[in-house]
């Protein structure tokens, strides 16, 4: 991990994990909407979205290179679930 204020480094606090098990068949890993507005909290000054709801794709989109589900899903799904509003409770 290179710097403690990026955002693999914050959603592995959020998750209390020192690594993840990085296997896609095996993960085990799994965040939640509001652990992930936590990580947006602190990185709102560094992500390019124009609100919460697009700063929070932006945080799933680095679990994707984690292999971290979100919400119990692939973090794929689960961008495409906050695109299409399946989400919209937590932005509100």
């Amino acid at each position: 991990m290179s710097d403690r204020n990026e955002t693999p480094h914050l959603i592995l606090q959020e998750l209390g994990l020192k690594k993840c098990n990085g296997d896609v068949d095996s993960a085990t890993e799994n965040i939640t909407i509001e652990q992930i507005k936590s990580v947006v909290g602190k990185q709102k000054s560094k992500l390019t979205g124009s609100d919460i709801s697009a700063m929070c794709r932006e945080v799933m989109g680095t679990c994707v290179a984690m292999r971290i589900k979100v919400e119990g899903m692939d973090a794929r799904e689960a961008i495409k679930a906050t695109k299409e509003g399946r989400f919209n409770e937590h932005f509100a």
